[in-house]
């Protein structure tokens, strides 16, 4: 009987695979998610503020809310902040009814404008808030912040979750008297950045007479922006 080598080889490469299969089957596979996160200073804030006002002339109350949106551009633009970084964000306009028996008359009307002003100095956001009441806004919605660069926090964030991936299924393989031999499949999952909402606003606090050596104004304290980060691993326990 006359043996080739190629007969030898398909019988070692049998005989492999049946050790890898064999092993397969002896191993047990444990599957985690891990989560990280990274924390960044924010370095730019979105202000969103205007103004509202009623009159029983739907045009005159359109009117002085137009007058105090123009001022407010002045005055910002005035201070240094490029025309383009202050948007129209919201405009509303509707009636304010009065119900007497069945009939229903309008009393006045509500218009309302609000601007989004993107600030690139967290040192200036109080003043942006201050100099704009001071031109006649009347409403504050609020202040998101966010961090231009991420790409360093996103990346420290993946390796924190690959590792508290590891940590949770070296815990699960222990408990079971098992040892992490190897990693079958690894997947990210979302990665996102999201802001602390610690950034709040308020008035400073001072006696007459510091305000008026120091000025009357509206503290900002800047968020922080946290990068998150999911991952999904099977590992390999024996």
């Amino acid at each position: 009987m006359k043996i080739t080598v190629r007969k030898i080889l398909a019988v070692l490469t049998a005989i492999m695979l049946l050790g890898v299969s064999a092993a397969l089957a002896d191993s047990t596979k444990i599957t985690v998610s891990g989560t990280g996160e990274t924390q960044v200073s924010a370095d730019t804030a979105v202000v969103t503020l205007g103004v509202s006002a009623r009159d029983k002339d739907v045009l005159k109350a359109q009117q002085k809310v137009n007058e105090v949106i123009a001022a407010i551009r002045e005055k910002l633009t005035g201070s240094g902040i490029p025309e383009e970084n202050i948007n129209t964000d919201y405009m509303n306009i509707y009636a304010i009814y009065d119900y007497e028996g069945d009939v229903e008359q309008v009393q006045a009307y509500s218009a309302s404008s609000t601007l989004a002003v993107k600030v690139t100095d967290m040192e200036l956001v109080g003043k942006v808030i201050d100099e704009a009441f001071a031109a006649g806004a009347n409403t504050l919605n609020g202040i998101s912040f966010s961090a231009s660069d991420t790409k360093e926090a996103r990346e420290q964030s993946l390796r924190d979750a690959v590792a508290d991936a590891r940590a949770k299924a070296e815990v699960l393989a222990e408990a079971a008297g098992m040892k992490i031999t190897g990693i079958e499949e690894i997947s990210e999952g979302s990665v996102y950045s999201f802001d602390n909402m610690v950034g709040n606003f308020s008035a400073k606090s001072m006696d007459r007479g510091a305000e008026e050596a120091a000025g009357y104004g509206t503290v900002v304290q800047a968020a922080k922006i946290i990068v998150s980060a999911t991952v999904s691993i099977r590992f390999i326990a024996e």
